[in-house]
């Protein structure tokens, strides 16, 4: 059975607090560790560990919603933007967040996002699912069955070079070929193995074994090129999560006329 998912309320309105407290005590396996009415209290209960996630509104005093995200470590908890303002949301992924809800919060919307939340947390962490090869058992197939209109296809997940979003439905790429599947990028995520595969935009999914060019950005991203030539855009946030897992300075590309 899995432990309870720590999370932080952070509203500057008490009533949105309170009905975030509300909804989340009708949830098995959440617990609600604290509240905090700005930006600067989002940090210092980061800091002080022991959360999983965040759910951080954006509009508060001092320090906004985004701005505390922006600053909070890569291996910090997992947050949820819960806003009545839709028009951020490219912006909080960008920065990394784990699902964007509007206002009104629903408990069933917001039990979607917890899970999300939990399915990307580290194996090292108390409160999580399996990692997504042992969930699925990807990590053990040589196939792995994607729905598509003309049926389901079963793809070598090792020949998968990238999935992208356009519209609403995913594209995925392989070395056979392209395929359009009715899964969301979470899903297909989640049932790839972790090795080489990086959510490296809100709308793309990449396999790095297929990269063989960075090319930098004045945004502070990538575009990174595949072996069959394909352009896969990659976020600022996923650009340093890139920088630190290749062994590379900031500095030595884009960042340094940054």
């Amino acid at each position: 059975m899995s432990q309870s998912l720590r999370v932080l309320i952070a509203d500057d309105e008490l009533l949105a607090r309170k009905r975030l407290a509300r909804l989340l005590s009708a949830m098995p396996e959440v617990k609600v560790c604290g509240e905090a009415a700005d930006g600067e209290a989002v940090l210092a209960a980061a800091r002080a560990g022991g959360l999983d996630v965040i759910l951080l509104d954006i509009h508060m005093p001092g320090l906004s919603g985004l701005d505390a995200l922006s600053l909070l470590p890569e291996d910090g908890p997992g947050v949820i933007l819960c806003t009545a303002h839709a028009e951020h949301a490219v912006d909080a992924f960008e920065y990394g967040a784990v699902d964007y809800v509007l206002k009104p919060v629903e408990a069933a919307r917001l039990q979607k996002a917890l899970e999300r939340a939990r399915a990307r947390m580290s194996p090292k962490e108390g409160a999580q699912e399996p990692t997504r090869g042992q969930a699925t058992g990807s990590k053990g197939l040589a196939r792995l069955p994607i729905p598509t209109r003309q049926g389901i296809v079963l793809v070598d997940p090792e020949t998968i070079s990238h999935a992208t979003l356009e519209g609403e439905l995913v594209t995925v790429f392989t070395t056979q070929g392209e395929f359009l599947t009715d899964f969301t990028l979470n899903e297909l995520a989640d049932k790839l193995p972790v090795e080489g595969f990086q959510r490296v935009h809100r709308r793309a999914l990449l396999n790095l074994a297929h990269v063989t060019r960075l090319e930098p950005l004045e945004t502070g991203g990538y575009i990174a090129k595949t072996a069959k030539g394909h352009s896969v855009e990659v976020s600022r946030q996923s650009a340093r999560e890139l920088r630190r897992m290749l062994g590379l300075r900031k500095g030595t590309d884009e960042d340094s006329g940054a």
